[in-house]
């Protein structure tokens, strides 16, 4: 059985309201665990070093989303810092469940956002919500980060697979308990160009160089046939495809990656080039990087300066994070 949910969602499924009570019980919850969440030692293994400069950050490409605030260019600095190589990996997301006996927000809320040809049989047979304007995110009960496509779906076969399910609220309690915390925007975007300037992906302008597929994302005619001709329909192993010039994986595709901004799309016009960091203005968080459901008619928000937002309660199949460390 399905029903109707008015949640306004674009690349990324926004959490609806559907029980004030049990929304504001599951925040009061988290603040709690995420408070009493203890770091480990930390460690920079797995880490890359970046090295502190200046930068062009921001794009004019004709394919652009302008009212996303991906332009203009503008020269940006930021100090050094470290940065994970991949997107948190599902492994690595159980030892800070075995070792804190944290609930993510979804598995509280009990239920996340499943792409439509994705969901379990087990899943279909039972009742499910679709968002309105966007038919292919379905609200699927059970759905988690250790249940991806719903009930009867594991992630034991996919411990090198980006966690996903997660809201920028569990990002923070994971980043908390590491010892590192979220990339703000031009943390990101520096990493993502790996070195290059302008170009319009982590590897350079054309998206398949000499026929070779460098990222995972949506192949064929969305949202109905993916061919998966990169090799993955849905999340793909968080060290697939050749690294960019720092050494970062997928930071093209895959999964959208969580943010530190509150999501401002005129941030960049107040003159803070100096580390800057989105205003809050809205409940949105920013996220960066694109997923393996992007697709040129539809998202075509892979290229490194696009943008996108959610809720930081909000959670989905396609939705991850990496971690960040100051030096």
């Amino acid at each position: 059985m399905r029903t109707k949910i008015e949640t306004p969602s674009c690349c990324s499924a926004r959490r609806d309201t559907l029980n004030s009570e049990r929304t504001l019980q599951s925040k009061d919850e988290e603040a709690v665990a995420s408070d009493h969440i203890e770091s480990t030692a930390y460690s920079n293994e797995g880490m890359v070093y970046m090295a502190g400069g200046t930068f062009l950050m921001g794009t004019s490409d004709r394919e652009g989303f302008p009212e996303d605030g991906e332009g203009p260019i503008r020269q940006v600095s930021i100090p050094s810092f470290y940065m994970d190589e991949s997107a948190v990996t599902n492994e690595q997301f159980a030892k800070f469940i075995m070792a804190t006996g944290y609930r993510t927000e979804a598995e509280r809320f009990g239920w996340s956002y499943v792409f439509h040809t994705l969901v379990t049989e087990q899943s279909r047979e039972k009742e499910y919500r679709i968002v309105p304007h966007t038919p292919w995110w379905w609200a699927v009960d059970g759905a988690d980060w250790s249940h991806p496509e719903g009930v009867q779906s594991d992630v034991e076969e996919r411990g090198d697979h980006p966690v996903v399910h997660v809201t920028w609220n569990d990002a923070i309690a994971y980043c908390r308990w590491a010892g590192k915390r979220l990339p703000t925007e031009a943390e990101w975007e520096y990493a993502a160009r790996g070195g290059l300037i302008q170009k319009r992906y982590p590897w350079g302008d054309e998206l398949k160089p000499n026929g070779e597929h460098r990222c995972n994302i949506w192949q064929g005619k969305f949202p109905t046939v993916n061919h998966a001709s990169d090799g993955y329909e849905g999340t793909a192993p968080v060290r697939t495809y050749q690294p960019n010039g720092y050494g970062l994986y997928n930071m093209a595709g895959n999964v959208w990656e969580w943010c530190a901004d509150w999501f401002d799309p005129k941030y960049h016009l107040s003159g803070d080039i100096d580390n800057p960091r989105g205003r809050r203005v809205s409940d949105m968080k920013s996220m960066r990087g694109g997923s393996y459901l992007c697709h040129k008619s539809y998202c075509n928000r892979y290229r490194v300066a696009a943008r996108n937002k959610n809720t930081p309660d909000s959670s989905s199949g396609n939705t991850g994070f990496r971690c960040v460390r100051s030096e």
